[in-house]
């Protein structure tokens, strides 16, 4: 049961199936009141993925939706226009407490649907087509693929997950989702999580134009 005194609306926006836990999955689960609706964009008619996908939301006590997005294995670029419909067709049209997305940069080197992502984001944010008092976008990082992705450390938000929910987390990817303990999935699960967090369109928009991450 949610604690409606410190509850939140909170909007997760990722591109694949296994993002939300990767990246904020410890967070949502630190946050049991939140209310929690999570859009993924691509995979929606993947019959493997989908259905873990609706899995999840239930470990995370979220709600959500799926979107089908050419995710294909050339990853060509997507039309800006097309990301933003999807984005604007998936989610609910109701005012957020925290939409969360991903980085402009990707949070490893790279993935061109993350990247789509953040900017289209950020792009409706700023056109005030979708509407949230805090935007926050993933903190990792690689070292150009030097190393499994890491949260930075100097990001806005910094939240060492409690080992419980971390295990808890872990476990949606290597139980629910399936990946082996071997994965480049299992092996990036990070134990802590960080976000970039802005309260202004203008100023997210202005990072964005200047590279992000």
């Amino acid at each position: 049961m949610r604690d409606k005194r410190n509850s939140k609306s909170v909007a997760v926006i990722v591109a694949h199936p296994d993002d939300e836990t990767l990246w904020a999955g410890g967070t949502i689960l630190c946050n049991p009141s939140w209310k929690c609706f999570i859009v993924c964009l691509c995979r929606g008619s993947d019959n493997d993925r989908a259905p873990k996908f609706f899995k999840t939301l239930q470990i995370l006590g979220s709600e959500g939706i799926m979107g089908d997005l050419d995710d294909g294995p050339d990853q060509k670029p997507l039309d800006e226009a097309e990301v933003e419909k999807t984005i604007l067709k998936l989610l609910p049209p109701s005012h957020f407490d925290i939409i969360i997305s991903h980085d402009p940069g990707g949070e490893y080197t790279r993935h061109l649907r993350h990247e789509e992502a953040a900017k289209s984001v950020i792009k409706l944010w700023h056109a005030g087509r979708v509407s949230t008092n805090e935007l926050w976008t993933f903190a990792y990082e690689d070292g150009n693929k030097d190393y499994y992705p890491r949260p930075k450390k100097k990001a806005s938000l910094y939240n060492q997950l409690p080992e419980q929910i971390w295990q808890k987390k872990y476990g949606i990817i290597t139980a629910t989702y399936g990946f082996s303990a071997d994965s480049f999935e299992a092996n990036t699960t990070p134990k802590a999580e960080s976000f970039w967090k802005f309260t202004e369109p203008s100023d997210a928009l202005n990072w964005l134009d200047n590279g992000g991450n």
